[in-house]
Protein backbone atom coordinates (compact mmCIF):
# COMPACT_ATOMS: atom_id res chain seq x y z
CA UNK A 1 0.00 0.00 0.00
CA UNK A 2 3.12 2.23 1.00
CA UNK A 3 4.51 2.14 -3.02
CA UNK A 4 0.86 2.67 -4.17
CA UNK A 5 1.00 5.91 -2.70
CA UNK A 6 4.07 6.79 -3.81
CA UNK A 7 3.55 5.99 -6.98
CA UNK A 8 0.00 7.54 -6.97
CA UNK A 9 1.56 11.09 -5.71
CA UNK A 10 3.85 11.15 -8.66
CA UNK A 11 1.44 10.10 -11.07
CA UNK A 12 0.05 13.28 -10.08
CA UNK A 13 2.79 15.05 -10.17
CA UNK A 14 3.93 15.44 -6.57
CA UNK A 15 7.64 15.75 -5.27
CA UNK A 16 8.69 13.95 -2.26
CA UNK A 17 11.23 15.81 0.13
CA UNK A 18 13.80 14.87 2.59
CA UNK A 19 15.89 15.69 5.26
CA UNK A 20 18.97 13.26 4.67
CA UNK A 21 19.48 10.73 7.47
CA UNK A 22 16.72 10.47 9.84
CA UNK A 23 16.97 9.09 13.53
CA UNK A 24 16.04 5.86 14.05
CA UNK A 25 13.02 6.82 16.38
CA UNK A 26 11.16 9.89 16.41
CA UNK A 27 7.91 11.45 16.52
CA UNK A 28 6.64 12.90 13.21
CA UNK A 29 4.30 15.88 12.56
CA UNK A 30 2.28 15.56 10.10
CA UNK A 31 1.35 19.07 9.28
CA UNK A 32 -1.39 20.58 7.92
CA UNK A 33 -4.11 18.09 8.26
CA UNK A 34 -7.19 19.11 6.24
CA UNK A 35 -8.51 16.39 4.02
CA UNK A 36 -8.34 12.72 4.44
CA UNK A 37 -5.88 12.12 1.22
CA UNK A 38 -3.10 13.55 3.66
CA UNK A 39 -2.67 9.67 4.99
CA UNK A 40 -1.83 8.82 0.89
CA UNK A 41 0.61 11.94 1.32
CA UNK A 42 2.51 10.71 3.97
CA UNK A 43 2.23 7.08 3.31
CA UNK A 44 4.05 8.26 -0.12
CA UNK A 45 6.34 9.77 2.29
CA UNK A 46 7.49 6.71 4.61
CA UNK A 47 7.46 4.82 1.13
CA UNK A 48 10.05 6.71 -0.10
CA UNK A 49 12.35 7.37 3.01
CA UNK A 50 11.68 3.19 4.00
CA UNK A 51 10.29 3.92 7.13
CA UNK A 52 7.87 1.91 9.33
CA UNK A 53 5.63 4.32 10.69
CA UNK A 54 2.92 3.98 13.02
CA UNK A 55 -0.08 6.93 13.73
CA UNK A 56 -2.23 7.88 16.29
CA UNK A 57 -5.66 7.71 14.78
CA UNK A 58 -9.15 8.31 16.39
CA UNK A 59 -10.78 4.68 17.47
CA UNK A 60 -13.10 4.47 15.27
CA UNK A 61 -10.64 4.07 12.45
CA UNK A 62 -9.71 0.82 13.34
CA UNK A 63 -13.10 -0.40 14.11
CA UNK A 64 -15.31 -1.61 11.46
CA UNK A 65 -14.54 -3.38 7.61
CA UNK A 66 -11.46 -1.22 7.47
CA UNK A 67 -10.41 -1.97 11.32
CA UNK A 68 -7.50 -4.57 10.09
CA UNK A 69 -6.32 -2.80 7.30
CA UNK A 70 -5.69 0.56 9.25
CA UNK A 71 -4.36 -1.70 12.40
CA UNK A 72 -1.94 -3.04 9.29
CA UNK A 73 -0.69 0.33 8.24
CA UNK A 74 -0.30 0.73 11.87
CA UNK A 75 -2.56 3.25 13.38
CA UNK A 76 -2.57 2.62 16.91
CA UNK A 77 -6.31 3.81 18.12
CA UNK A 78 -6.96 6.84 20.73
CA UNK A 79 -10.43 7.42 22.47
CA UNK A 80 -10.04 10.61 22.14
CA UNK A 81 -12.58 11.78 24.91
CA UNK A 82 -10.53 9.28 27.49
CA UNK A 83 -7.01 9.87 26.16
CA UNK A 84 -5.23 9.09 29.43
CA UNK A 85 -2.10 7.01 29.03
CA UNK A 86 -1.63 7.39 25.89
CA UNK A 87 1.98 9.17 27.01
CA UNK A 88 3.31 6.11 29.13
CA UNK A 89 1.87 3.41 25.78
CA UNK A 90 4.09 5.30 23.59
CA UNK A 91 6.93 5.78 25.47
CA UNK A 92 6.49 1.98 26.14
CA UNK A 93 6.38 1.31 22.44
CA UNK A 94 9.50 3.80 22.01
CA UNK A 95 11.49 1.71 24.45
CA UNK A 96 10.01 -1.97 23.19
CA UNK A 97 11.19 -0.86 19.62
CA UNK A 98 14.92 -0.66 17.87
CA UNK A 99 13.62 1.89 15.26
CA UNK A 100 10.29 3.69 15.62
CA UNK A 101 8.76 6.55 13.88
CA UNK A 102 5.29 7.85 15.18
CA UNK A 103 3.37 9.99 13.23
CA UNK A 104 1.30 12.43 14.57
CA UNK A 105 -1.37 15.23 13.58
CA UNK A 106 -1.22 17.68 16.05
CA UNK A 107 -4.15 19.79 15.16
CA UNK A 108 -6.18 16.62 16.08
CA UNK A 109 -8.82 16.52 13.66
CA UNK A 110 -9.29 18.13 9.88
CA UNK A 111 -11.18 21.40 11.30
CA UNK A 112 -10.05 24.42 11.84
CA UNK A 113 -8.69 25.05 16.33
CA UNK A 114 -7.24 27.50 17.74
CA UNK A 115 -4.38 25.34 19.40
CA UNK A 116 -2.72 22.15 18.36
CA UNK A 117 -3.08 19.14 21.31
CA UNK A 118 -0.01 18.66 23.19
CA UNK A 119 0.27 14.74 22.96
CA UNK A 120 2.89 14.94 20.29
CA UNK A 121 5.62 17.10 22.53
CA UNK A 122 4.78 15.53 25.49
CA UNK A 123 5.48 11.81 24.15
CA UNK A 124 8.36 12.63 22.06
CA UNK A 125 9.33 14.47 25.41
CA UNK A 126 9.26 12.00 27.57
CA UNK A 127 10.44 9.59 25.53
CA UNK A 128 13.61 11.93 24.68
CA UNK A 129 12.94 11.40 20.80
CA UNK A 130 13.63 14.30 18.01
CA UNK A 131 10.76 15.91 16.50
CA UNK A 132 10.64 15.57 12.62
CA UNK A 133 8.58 18.08 10.56
CA UNK A 134 6.32 16.50 7.98
CA UNK A 135 4.60 18.76 5.66
CA UNK A 136 1.94 18.34 2.50
CA UNK A 137 1.79 21.60 0.31
CA UNK A 138 -1.46 21.08 -1.97
CA UNK A 139 -0.20 24.03 -3.83
CA UNK A 140 3.13 23.58 -4.40
CA UNK A 141 2.78 19.67 -5.00
CA UNK A 142 5.02 19.00 -2.31
CA UNK A 143 5.30 16.77 0.82
CA UNK A 144 8.08 15.29 2.65
CA UNK A 145 10.04 15.21 5.80
CA UNK A 146 11.82 18.69 7.07
CA UNK A 147 13.30 19.78 9.83
CA UNK A 148 14.43 17.69 12.61
CA UNK A 149 14.11 19.31 16.11
CA UNK A 150 15.69 18.15 19.32
CA UNK A 151 13.50 19.45 22.50
CA UNK A 152 14.97 21.54 25.03
CA UNK A 153 11.38 21.73 27.32
CA UNK A 154 11.00 25.02 26.48
CA UNK A 155 7.96 24.67 25.04
CA UNK A 156 7.35 28.15 23.70
CA UNK A 157 11.18 27.94 22.36
CA UNK A 158 10.54 24.72 20.91
CA UNK A 159 6.89 25.80 19.19
CA UNK A 160 8.55 28.87 17.63
CA UNK A 161 10.65 26.91 15.96
CA UNK A 162 7.84 24.91 14.56
CA UNK A 163 6.38 27.89 14.05
CA UNK A 164 9.01 28.89 12.07
CA UNK A 165 9.28 26.14 10.02
CA UNK A 166 5.31 25.62 9.30
CA UNK A 167 5.93 29.44 8.52
CA UNK A 168 7.09 28.77 4.71
CA UNK A 169 5.85 25.13 4.02
CA UNK A 170 2.97 23.54 4.13
CA UNK A 171 -0.64 24.21 2.95
CA UNK A 172 -3.41 21.90 3.40
CA UNK A 173 -5.69 20.91 0.67
CA UNK A 174 -8.52 23.39 2.51
CA UNK A 175 -6.20 25.53 4.19
CA UNK A 176 -9.34 27.68 6.13
CA UNK A 177 -9.19 24.07 7.76
CA UNK A 178 -5.60 24.61 9.02
CA UNK A 179 -5.65 25.06 12.75
CA UNK A 180 -3.36 27.59 15.10
CA UNK A 181 0.32 26.63 15.36
CA UNK A 182 0.05 27.35 19.56
CA UNK A 183 0.17 24.88 22.21
CA UNK A 184 -2.00 25.85 25.67
CA UNK A 185 1.38 24.48 27.64
CA UNK A 186 3.08 27.39 26.12
CA UNK A 187 0.83 30.26 28.60
CA UNK A 188 2.07 28.45 31.51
Amino acid sequence: MRWMAQWYMRLRGWKITGVGELPKKFVALGVPHTSNWDFVAFLAVLSRFRVKGRAIGKDSLVAGRFGGFMRRMGVIPVDRDHPGGLVSQMVDEFDAADEMALIIAPEGTRSARSNWKSGFYRIAAAADVPVVLAYIDYKRKETGFGKVIELTGKVKEDMDRIREFYATKGLGRFPERASTIFLRMEEA
